[in-house]
């Protein structure tokens, strides 16, 4: 059960990743803004009290690790990582320039605190499974953690790989889908409708549950429960809103990918620090 000061510490977090998201999307001109502001919450969740880490030592071995197999919230990632520690806030502003060590998707070779390279889509559910396994086979007390796109669920591998981890009774292995019910070229139930998210995992062997995927309480608890369950592979599906807590993203069909402009993001940043600093209700 989370208390009532744990979940304000984590809203107040999730806020400030979103803040630092839109800030570098904006020095930058353009991003994947809409699947980066849909993850917030859970990434909150995740690091703000969820996940063993360490950000003094990213390769530690005791760590939990996650695994974004929707590489292109990276920038969220990037964030959370900064926020934590892993890497200096100064280092967002270089997002997908010449030379950076923050690149549009996540890769493990540059950015410290990144576990797996992604972007490929489906693959981040086969490295997050073999994850998994490789730690239970060490001998190692973590978990692995798996974001996917709602999108990203068209691929055969995801589903090759939910297989592959009941079979193994990966139960040190929790997914998240991320379903904003939007993918890149427009909605999904228009080009492939998924259905019913959650019977389609059970069905393969997982224990499964449905959450408000803006809900820090909720995400919290699902996380609590999916940690009790045993030779399961766990998934929660978080209902979202693609592009949430940006003005001029939430809500719109192509956002995706954006252009922004200075306005759009000085009006958005606003907002969002005057929820900060407590002015309005968040």
């Amino acid at each position: 059960m989370i208390s009532k000061e744990k979940v304000r510490e984590l809203e107040r977090f999730a806020l400030k990743i979103r803040i630092e998201t839109i800030r570098a999307i904006g020095h930058l001109g353009f991003g994947h803004l809409g699947g980066a502001m849909s993850v917030v919450e859970v990434l909150a969740v995740l690091y703000g009290g969820v996940m063993k880490i360490d950000p003094a030592n990213p390769g530690w071995e005791g760590r939990d690790w996650l695994v974004c197999s929707k590489g292109h919230a990276g920038p969220a990632v990037y964030s959370t990582l900064a926020l934590k520690g892993y890497f200096p806030l100064s280092m967002l502003k270089t997002l997908n320039t010449p030379g950076t060590r923050l690149p549009s998707h996540c890769d493990k070779n540059l950015t410290p605190g990144v576990d797996m390279t992604t972007g490929s889509l489906g693959q981040g559910s086969s490295a997050a499974a073999g994850i998994a396994l490789g730690n239970r086979l060490k001998g190692r007390n973590n978990k692995t953690f798996l974001i996917l796109g709602d999108g990203e669920l068209q691929e055969g591998q995801v589903w090759e790989a939910a297989l592959f981890a009941a079979q193994q009774k990966l139960d040190n292995l929790i997914a998240f889908v991320d379903y904003n019910k939007q993918q890149l070229d427009g909605y999904v139930r228009d080009i492939n409708n998924l259905g019913d998210v959650r019977a389609k995992f059970e069905s393969f062997g997982w224990h499964a549950r449905e959450v408000d995927g803006h809900s820090i309480e909720q995400i919290w608890e699902a996380v609590e429960a999916a940690g009790e369950v045993k030779d399961q592979p766990s998934v929660i599906v978080l209902h979202t809103v693609k592009g949430k807590g940006c003005s001029f993203a939430e809500g719109i069909v192509d956002n995706h990918h954006m252009i922004v402009n200075e306005q759009q993001i000085k009006e958005s940043l606003g907002a969002l620090e005057e929820i900060l600093a407590g002015e309005v209700e968040a």
